[in-house]
């Protein structure tokens, strides 16, 4: 069986939707030029020998449907005879496309693929445009499906007594790590300048908008609860709309040293696992521990770990299963999705991008990201820097 490995892997900086700097980007465009970049990337690297272009996204309607991702592979440059999926599993649906490529990889069935996530959460509103409900699963299978993603947040609040306090406080940890990063330069590798108009001007943009200097617990502490009255979820504690895009270059291990590429990382193992809807933040907890066996490793065996955060309540109530503390330090060591944001089909491929730029600037080696998913599931997948 062949070894999949990781050569490439680039971002967007990431864009406050409805009112930020990715505003006026069409997204397929965007995804084009991280692709285009994520090969550049690859010193030499033949377009022809691409098997196929998986791109995930959530929300593939409007200009991220019609195979957004076979628009993307044409307006990237890319030949004709190369292939292109879009691919969904909702919020992990950029991890998604890494895993598939990863499996393709291992199966024999190509050795170069490109791989990567897209959202335009300024263009296609969360739900998409015509959001149409299934009666019977309504009235006789899991009505909990169709929960606001808010609501899941309170319940992992409630039955794991997540006070708001703590919440707060671990979002604004999220920001102070985030900012910190960004001031020292750490996500300068792994970030595209991306030239856009705001205001009518054009503007190079290259820097994260959404982490907030100065956020204090004082500050998130006056925000009213966004989703349920007397709640503890707030607009603060939650992971804002985003837009963004990233793109990753995989192969076979064999066809990365015929070619004389230099790997970044090879994937050890990925899960899957399916939760309750009404609690879909905890999904993490399924799929961690089973990634880890496959891997053969223990959490004190990672050296850096990316959870998405989508919100604080579920990210603080799968730490609790996992016996981990929230303070410590391999967690999300320059912020999560609640200061960077959560661009749905982007984010598992913008995590993965940051978690080799972790591992990298730590001089570590065990990688894990994880992610909760929409409507009840969750994603793994560790990885190995190579050096």
């Amino acid at each position: 069986m062949k070894e999949a490995v990781i050569v490439s892997a680039v971002r967007t900086a990431m864009g406050r939707a409805l009112k930020g700097s990715l505003v006026n980007v069409r997204i397929d465009d965007l995804g084009a030029l991280v692709v285009r970049e994520a090969i550049r990337r690859v010193s030499n690297l033949d377009v022809n020998l691409i098997e196929d272009v998986l791109i995930g996204c959530a929300m593939p309607e409007g200009e991220q449907g019609m195979n957004v991702a076979r628009n993307i592979s044409l307006l990237a440059g890319l030949p004709l005879s190369t292939a292109a999926a879009t691919v969904n599993r909702f919020c992990a649906s950029g991890l998604e496309a890494i895993n598939l490529a990863v499996l393709n990889i291992m199966a024999g069935n190509g050795d170069v693929y490109v791989a990567g996530g897209v959202e335009s959460m300024s263009h296609v509103p969360m739900g998409g445009f015509n959001p149409s409900l299934n009666e019977k699963l309504m009235r006789d299978g899991a009505p909990q499906a169709y929960i606001s993603m808010g609501i899941t947040a309170e319940n992992v609040a409630a039955k794991y007594h997540i006070s708001r306090q703590e919440q707060d406080e671990y979002s604004v940890h999220s920001h102070q790590k985030a900012v910190n990063a960004i001031e020292k330069g750490l996500f300068k590798d792994e970030i595209l300048s991306v030239e856009a108009v705001v205001d009518g001007k054009k503007i190079n943009f290259d820097r994260d908008e959404n982490p907030r200097p100065g956020t204090t617990v004082e500050k998130l502490s006056t925000l009213k609860p966004a989703f349920k009255e007397g709640g503890t979820v707030t607009a603060g504690n939650s992971s804002p709309l985003t837009d963004g895009a990233a793109a990753l270059i995989l192969m076979s291990l064999d066809k990365a040293k015929e070619l004389g590429v230099r790997p970044l990382a090879r994937i050890r193992a990925m899960a899957v696992g399916g939760v309750d809807p009404a609690y879909m933040g905890m999904g993490p907890a399924v799929a961690v521990p089973k990634a880890l066996k496959r891997a053969g490793l223990t959490l004190s065996d990672v050296d850096v770990i990316e959870f998405n955060e989508a919100f604080a309540s579920q990210s603080l109530g799968v730490l609790r299963e996992l016996k981990l503390d929230a303070k410590d330090p391999r967690i999300n060591p320059k912020g999560g999705a609640i200061a960077l944001g959560h661009p749905l089909g982007c984010t598992g491929s913008r995590i993965m991008t940051t978690l080799i730029g972790d591992l990298r600037q730590a001089n570590k080696t065990i990688g894990l990201e994880s992610m909760c998913i929409g409507g009840g599931q969750g994603c793994a997948t560790i990885v190995e820097r190579l050096s």
